[in-house]
């Protein structure tokens, strides 16, 4: 089995992190959509990161169906609850969590384009979405240990891999000071080593 990725993406991070936590042996092959001559687009029509080539050469791609797929193979330590309202509490953390990236992700490659092709109103209304949602995040999770439950679920993983990007990318947002609960529940994740190992290396 093998993740093609970056070390930069949260997507990838978030399969790492989900590979780690179920003790899933696989290849990590380095490798980015932007770079000239990736395998990338040849995997993944989209073109994006993450893909897992399974070992059968069959690949998936989008990190939430990655991670649906490897919670269903290697039983051990469930992320994702079987069925009933449970399952669906902990994809919509998922979305919500990914919904942020999404949004963070673009302004980030917007803030990056050259002057005269940049839209400051289109990072303005990114941001936004993600000052919103931080919000949601952090009202839904309120004094609660965990987003769903009482043991670590991959509502969690999603949520810390939103959390660590913001950080990461969009530095300005201080979500820890108006958000306590949330750094409190960062914080925590990131004693584990499944956490700390994938944080992104600066650039």
């Amino acid at each position: 089995m093998k993740l093609i990725g970056s070390l930069t993406s949260p997507y990838v991070r978030k399969i790492r992190i989900v590979l780690a936590e179920k003790k899933i042996d696989y290849d990590l092959v380095l490798d980015s959509p932007w770079a000239e001559g990736n395998q990338v687009t040849a995997l993944n029509p989209l073109g994006k990161v993450p893909v897992l080539v399974l070992d059968d050469e069959a690949t998936l791609f989008d990190s939430r169906v990655i991670a649906e797929y490897l919670d269903t193979v290697a039983p051990n330590n469930r992320l994702i609850p079987a069925s009933g309202r449970e399952r669906i509490s902990v994809k919509r953390w998922e979305a919500l969590a990914d919904g942020v990236l999404d949004a963070a992700v673009a302004a980030f490659l917007e803030s990056r384009r050259p002057d005269g092709e940049r839209s400051p109103s289109w990072i303005e209304r990114q941001r936004g979405k993600v000052a919103q949602a931080l919000k949601a995040m952090s009202d839904e999770l309120g004094e609660q240990p965990w987003c769903h439950g009482n043991s670590m679920s991959l509502a969690d993983i999603a949520v810390g891999c939103t959390l660590g990007y913001v950080s990461f990318r969009l530095g300005d947002i201080r979500w820890g000071e108006h958000y306590p609960n949330l750094a409190q529940l960062y914080e925590k994740l990131m004693q584990r080593p499944a956490f700390a190992e994938t944080v992104p290396p600066p650039g």
